[in-house]
Order: structure tokens, then sequence, then C-alpha cells
């Protein structure tokens, strides 16, 4: 089977690396890609923003599967346009990918299917907002309705900064949701669907905050750690049972089945487990620390989703141990963000024992170097026996790796990572 990668970032990399695992799998191409999935398979070019441009190069490559990782294009219908090319392809349509497109829309579709979440109001104007934010109360939650890479949310006790960013999201055209905050540990749970079967993955923890214990603003992440010893098989099936396969059988019913992967954002609270957030594909830097555990063939899964068959397949089989992944972000990350530095100790970390380097913001310049090319540069990714040893390797390798004016968090799985 030939498979086609569609993405270029360190979420990528990881899906490229576990393919290659696959026995099934006999090549892989992704597009863009970036300099570390260059070093593994053949890369091309690609506008990730145009649905068509992506079905013209799964035919024109003739494979046999197309996974597509990020949002941008599964919300554009990437999906729908390389199904009709008669490709299967894991990822939603983009009538489902709104689930992650559209923040009011999912709060919408949780209501039908009886799913618990946080009490929500949907704003177009300023004034709407400030009577949502007396309502709810501090700690504010402000959402951007559309996608803003992992960065239109605002959780702050400062109602003036939450104003402020409802007032900048709705100047430039969007909607905002205003929810209750939500209080107790996160988790982030990946379930894969063909639209019909459900199959949850392990859990893990995602650190969105820039600075060590989550001080800053949010990110796209910088780092994550799974599975989880705090979160029982017990609370992935009241999930799976409750969250998971409602949602999955009501976009069913509504004409728009989702086919791919259903992320549930979690916040396990004293009344029980909600749902903070829904995306439609694999989340970064989850998928980094989820693969490093999954011992089941990668590409059959993932071809099973697209082709309706999940059903068919065995348990999935886990490694015992712990993963865990440090990223280390670019100058000014994730505001003002500096690019073209040079990245060293590439080779010496690769070399620490359990690690594996996942490159995210990262370009080959033409005389071989490797430059930082974006804000998440590279996810520093350790396997291990146990939590505390995925964790020393990773920053093992972290201190090894030179990026001028980078920065990490050190406080990644610290005390198992349990915040509230």
């Amino acid at each position: 089977m030939k498979v086609l990668v569609i993405g270029s970032g360190a979420r990528e990399h990881a899906l490229v690396a576990a393919l290659l695992e696959d026995p099934l799998v006999s090549d892989v191409v992704a597009a863009p890609g970036n300099a570390g999935i260059s070093g593994r398979v053949a890369t091309l070019p690609v506008d990730m923003a145009d649905p068509q441009a992506i079905a013209d190069l799964a035919v024109e490559q003739d494979v046999d599967l197309v996974v597509i990782g990020p949002e941008v294009p599964l919300v554009a219908g990437a999906a729908d346009a390389v199904r009709d090319r008669g490709i299967a392809c894991f990822g939603p349509s983009a009538e489902a990918a709104r689930l992650e497109g559209s923040k009011a829309f999912a709060k919408q579709v949780m209501a039908e299917a009886g799913v618990p979440t946080a009490m929500a109001l949907v704003c177009h104007t300023v004034a709407e907002v400030e009577s949502a934010l007396d309502r709810f109360g501090a700690p504010h939650v402000v959402k951007d309705d559309g996608l803003a890479a992992g960065k239109g949310v605002v959780v702050t006790s400062d109602r003036t900064e939450a104003l402020a960013h409802a007032s900048s999201c709705i100047e430039a055209g969007s909607t905002i949701v205003v929810e209750e905050y939500l209080a107790g540990p996160e988790v982030s749970l990946f379930a894969i669907t063909d639209g019909s079967s459900v199959l949850p993955l392990q859990p893990a923890q995602d650190f969105k905050r820039v600075g060590d214990g989550d001080s800053g603003p949010n990110t796209g992440g910088m780092g994550a750690y799974s599975p989880l010893p705090w979160v029982s098989a017990a609370v992935i099936e009241d999930v799976t049972v409750r969250v998971l396969r409602p949602m999955v059988e009501t976009m069913a019913r509504r004409g728009t089945p989702f086919v791919g992967l259903l992320y549930a954002g979690l916040a396990l609270t004293s009344r029980g487990v909600r749902v903070i957030e829904f995306n439609a594909r694999f989340g970064d830097p989850e998928t980094q620390v989820v693969l490093a555990n999954l011992r089941s063939p990668l590409g059959r899964i993932l071809l099973a989703a697209a082709t309706g068959t999940l059903d068919q397949l065995p348990p999935l089989i886990w490694d015992p141990g712990c993963a865990v992944t440090v990223v280390i972000a670019a100058h000014g990350y994730p505001t003002d963000v500096r690019t073209g530095d040079l990245v060293a100790g590439l080779e010496e970390a690769a070399h620490v024992a359990g690690v594996q380097i996942f490159h995210a913001g990262t370009t080959v310049t033409d005389t071989g170097d490797i430059v930082s090319s974006g804000g998440r540069v590279l996810s520093i990714t350790a396997h291990g026996d146990s939590v505390a040893q995925a964790r020393e390797r990773a920053y093992t390798a972290v201190d090894l790796i030179g990026l001028e004016g980078s920065h990490h968090r050190r406080d990644i799985a610290d005390n198992q990572g349990v915040r509230a």
C-alpha cells in the first residue's frame, strides 16, 4: 500500500515514522513535509489550502490511501476531493470537520447528542460578550469560533483581557463563544472512527501554555505525555459511551458521517467528565506520544477507518511503557517568531536511548544546513519504562539541541502532569 501524508509538522513526521513500521505499507510520500520528513521519505510541494491540488497529487502519485494531518485542508474539503477521485482517505468531510472549524456548530451537535460540556453563549457583538462574561463570571473562557491554530482561546481572570481578545476577534469578522470555566485536570483522547465503529486510543495530556507552571499565553502545544496513570480504563469506557459514540452516531444521523480522527479535549471536573472541545484530526503534540506507544500497525488501522472496516480489526496492542515529548520553540514564539536560525545537535540528541526527533518548523538550506522555519521547531519524543525515565531521556536530548533564542518548558509530565 502506498500512502500520501498531507502536512508539514511534527504530527505528520510522527505519522510517517509509524506508517513506515507497518509491513502493509510499501511506500510513503509526504506533501509538503519538512526537513525531518524529507530525510525519511520523498516530499512534494502542495498548497494545503487547495483541496483539488491535494486530490490531483494523490492521483498523480497513484496512492492507495491519503492521510490528512492538519485541520486547514480538512475544513477546506480536501477529504471530499480525494474521495471524489475514488481514493481512500483518512479524514472527515468538510461538513464533518465543522466540529473543529466552528465551536458554535460543535456545541450544537453536542447538545443534540446529549454530550456533557460547558455551558456556553454564542456572541456576535461586544455587548453580548460583556453580558456573557458577567453571566459566567471568572475565570473567563473566550473562544474564537473558527480555526486559530490552537491560539484562539483565552482563559483568564482578567475581564479586560478577556474582552480585549473578544473585541479583536469580532473586529476581524469572527463569532465568539463564551463558556463557563471547567475546573479539573485536562485529558486529550483520540478516537479513530469509520463513521460507525469507534476505536479509542490511549489518553494523553497536552501542555498548552508557553511557560512553566502553565504561565503565559496559549500555544499550539509545548509538550505532552501518554498514557496517564491517573486516568483509568473505566474513565475511557465512560467517555466512549457518553461522548464519542453519541457524537459519531449523531453525525451519521445528520447525514454527515465522521470518518477519521475525532479528538476530544476533556476536563475531569467534580461533576464528572465534560468536553472542552472537539478537533477533527490528530492533535499535535499528543500524536507524537500516543504513536510512540502503539505497537499495532498504523497503516492498516487508518485504511480500515477509511474503508468502513474498523470493526474487523483485532484489539490494539500497546507498549506497557510511557512516552514524553518536549517542544523546542523558536525565538519569540507564540507571537513574534524568528526564523532562519541554525538547528544543531540533532545527531547527538537522536542517539539518546529511546529518543525520536520529530521536525515541525524546519527546512534545509542550499548548503544542507537545517534551519528553523516556524514557531514550533522540534518535538523531542522519548519512550521509557516509566514516565520518569521517558522524561529524563527527553530532557537529556533537549539539552543537546542548539537553537539560538529557542525556549522550551522544563515541567512537561512533572509530577505526572495532573493540572487543575
